[in-house]
């Protein structure tokens, strides 16, 4: 009996970790934003990687996860370093697309990553698309279409947003692609928390020397607070995720994480009137939030579409 109960809470408790993550994924960019007045991308990076290595450190110490890191083959941690420089570029790439674009409009464009990351696996790895993943795509093309069809004449007009932050964006969701079809070999071979230790620590230290790690002494309380937040936001939303993923089918998740988008409208909407000198009100049509929600449905299609494996 009460291994049907547990199983029966099993889906409540995997949506509520997959909405956690897309709540704490979708606030981020606003909590960044605010990192950005002081500090750099490369240093904010640097700072998350190493404190979310680091809090990670005493229990792959614990649990003997260390040990396997001598055994592995040149070939592996070759593919370690390159997963590692991809996710840092990606992180880098997000948070220095946030200078040149409103934080909407950086979640709404990271959107390309999932399909990017679905071109590659039919690329590299032969793999199909089922038809509902085709709809999905479309509409998802259809939506950043719509959503950037007003955005870029006033990217481009704007004093505060430039063209090249576009560029950067669609850089940072290749990166995240690369990244996550490097992992399915990768996976084989090490753990999740093993991977996101090696990528943690390793690429935090590769990042030391291009950072400005003096400022963070200089920081103000809200900007301190602001990055422990991007710091635990590192680690609980990749957690929330990755238990999520665990109990509960990966299309579904992957579902409920495509909500992000909708929850950074939300948290700027907030930011604006709380900091109105930081952030700037981003006057959108009705075509454009059609844009948004299409990005949004598109996202959560081609996730549902997802065959198991």
């Amino acid at each position: 009996m009460a291994v049907v109960v547990a199983l029966n809470y099993r889906p409540k408790v995997a949506f509520s970790l997959a909405l956690l993550t897309a709540v704490m994924w979708g606030v981020l960019p606003v909590f960044l934003k605010l990192c950005l007045l002081y500090l750099d991308a490369v240093t904010i990076t640097s700072v998350r990687f190493l404190s979310a290595g680091i809090i990670l450190l005493p229990m792959m110490f614990m649990r003997h996860e260390l040990k396997v890191l001598h055994k592995s083959p040149y070939r592996l941690l070759m593919l370690c370093l390159l997963a590692t420089l991809m996710l840092a570029g990606n992180y880098v790439a997000t948070v220095q697309g946030l200078v040149y674009l409103s934080p909407e409009s950086v979640q709404v464009l990271m959107q390309v990553a999932p399909l990017l990351l679905m071109l590659g696996g039919v690329v590299i790895f032969r793999e199909s698309f089922s038809h509902l993943q085709l709809v999905g795509a479309a509409i998802l093309t259809i939506g950043l279409m719509l959503f950037f069809h007003q955005r870029l004449p006033q990217i481009a007009s704007s004093d505060q947003e430039q063209p090249i932050g576009i560029a950067i964006v669609v850089g940072a969701g290749a990166c995240w692609a690369i990244y996550a079809l490097i992992q399915k070999p990768l996976l084989q071979h090490f753990s999740a928390r093993q991977l996101t230790f090696i990528i943690y620590i390793v690429g935090g230290l590769i990042l030391i020397p291009w950072t400005s790690p003096l400022g963070i002494f200089d920081l103000p309380l809200l900007q301190v607070l602001a990055l422990i937040f991007c710091c635990l936001n590192t680690l609980i939303a990749y957690g929330a995720f990755t238990y999520a993923l665990g109990i509960w089918e990966a299309s579904k998740v992957g579902a409920v994480v495509a909500t992000a988008p909708l929850f950074t409208f939300l948290a700027t909407a907030v930011a604006i009137r709380v900091w109105p000198d930081v952030f700037v009100v981003t006057e959108l049509d009705w075509l454009a939030y059609l844009g948004a929600g299409c990005v949004v449905l598109g996202s959560m299609t081609a996730s549902l579409g997802r065959k198991p494996r």
